[in-house]
C-alpha cells in the first residue's frame, strides 16, 4: 500500500446511493459484435456520465472518432450521479456508466454486481495543482492539514471517497480525523458557504476550487494526491453480466477510453473547449481551472488504499474482494 505525506486537489465525487435496486444485469438484446477496422457498422452503446471535468474525454472521443475507430458509437446521457447511472446500467437501460471508486466498493459490498473496466480521473500527484481541494477563508487559522480536526467540513456526500481522503490527509499531519465535523453540501454551494461562514472549509472539485480561490480563499490541502500520488479517483463500469455476455464490446470500449484519457492528457485545449459541450463552466473559468490527471490504467494500488482506508474509517464493511470489482479483460 502507497501513502503520500503531501496534497494535492480532489474532483468530484459521486454517490452510488441508494443500492436497494431491482434488476442484475444489462439484457442482451441480440447487439451485433463490435464492428471490426474499416467496417461501416458500429455497436451503439449508452454511458452514464456526471456533468464534470472528470469525464471530458468521454466526449473528447466520440468528437475525435476514437470510439469510431474503436466501432463504437457513444451515447452519454448526464446524471447527478450513481444513483441515477447505477439502475440503468444494471437494468440495460445503459451499457456504461461513470462512478468514483469507492462507490464501486461500497457496491461490491452490497452484492451489487458491476465490474470497473476503464480508468477516468487521477490525482494529478502534485500537491500545489490538484483538481480539486479543501479551501478556507483568507483569514482562517487553519493553516495545515490537522488543523482541519475539530473543525466543520463541507463534502459533497458523507461516508464516501470525499470524508475517506480527508480524513487520511489530517490523520498523516497528526490531527484527529475523528473530530472532523462533515457537512453534506452540493459542491456549488460550497464556496458561498465557507465565504459566510456557515462551514470552515470545504473540499470543492474543479471548477469550484478556482472559483473559491479567484474570491480570496487559500488551499490548505489537496487530499487525493495527498492519500495517494497516483490515485485513481474514477472510472467507468458495467454490469457483470453485461460483460460476461459481451465481451468484445466491453474490451473495445475499455480500449478506446484508454486512448481517449492519452489523447486529453496530450490535448489539454481541447479538453478545456470540449467543457462548454456538456457543462455549464464560465469559458472564463474553464481555461483557469486545473484539470485532473486523465489515467490510461487503473491503478490497482490506490483502489487497496481506498478500500483500507474506507474499512478503517467505517465507509467501507470489511471483506469486500478487490478481484470482483474488476473486470476480466485481455
Amino acid at each position: 500500500m502507497r501513502r503520500t505525506s503531501k496534497s494535492s486537489m480532489v474532483l468530484g465525487s459521486m454517490v452510488i446511493g441508494a443500492l436497494v435496486l431491482t434488476g442484475c444485469g444489462g439484457e442482451d438484446d441480440g447487439a451485433e459484435p463490435v464492428a471490426g477496422a474499416g467496417s461501416d457498422e458500429l455497436t451503439t452503446v449508452r454511458v452514464g456520465a456526471i456533468p464534470i471535468v472528470d469525464v471530458a474525454p468521454l466526449y473528447l472521443a466520440q468528437e475525435v472518432g476514437i470510439f469510431a475507430d474503436h466501432g463504437l458509437e457513444v451515447e452519454p446521457f448526464l446524471a447527478q450521479g450513481g444513483a441515477a447511472i447505477v439502475p440503468a446500467v444494471l437494468a440495460g437501460e445503459a451499457e456504461f456508466g461513470f462512478s468514483n471508486i469507492t462507490s464501486l466498493l461500497q457496491a461490491e459490498s452490497r452484492g451489487v454486481p458491476l465490474a470497473l473496466v476503464a480508468p477516468g480521473s487521477g490525482a494529478t500527484g502534485n500537491v500545489e495543482e490538484d483538481f480539486a481541494a479543501v479551501i478556507v477563508p483568507a483569514d482562517s487559522e487553519v493553516q495545515e492539514p490537522a488543523d482541519l480536526a475539530g473543525k466543520r467540513v463541507a463534502i459533497n456526500s458523507i461516508n464516501n471517497i470525499s470524508d475517506t481522503v480527508v480524513r487520511e490527509t489530517v490523520r498523516q499531519d497528526g490531527g484527529d480525523p475523528s473530530s472532523i465535523q462533515f457537512v453534506e453540501l452540493a459542491f456549488p454551494n460550497m464556496v458561498a458557504a465557507v465565504a459566510d461562514g456557515s462551514v470552515d472549509a470545504a473540499f470543492a472539485v474543479e471548477p469550484f476550487a478556482t472559483v473559491g480561490v479567484s474570491q480570496g480563499m487559500r488551499v490548505v490541502a489537496a487530499p487525493y494526491t495527498q492519500t495517494d500520488e497516483a490515485l485513481t479517483v474514477a472510472g467507468y463500469f458495467t454490469s457483470d453480466q453485461y460483460a460476461a455476455e459481451n465481451a468484445d464490446t466491453v474490451q473495445a470500449f475499455a480500449d478506446a477510453m484508454a486512448e481517449a484519457q492519452q489523447y486529453a492528457t496530450e490535448h489539454p485545449d481541447e479538453v478545456r473547449e470540449v467543457l462548454g459541450s456538456y457543462t455549464n463552466i464560465d469559458p472564463a473559468i474553464a481555461q483557469e481551472l486545473t484539470l485532473p490527471a486523465y489515467q490510461t490504467e487503473i491503478d490497482r494500488d490506490s483502489v487497496e488504499v481506498l478500500l483500507e482506508l474506507g474499512v478503517e474509517d467505517g465507509v467501507i464493511p470489511e471483506g469486500v474482494d478487490l478481484e470482483n470489482v474488476f473486470a476480466e479483460l485481455e
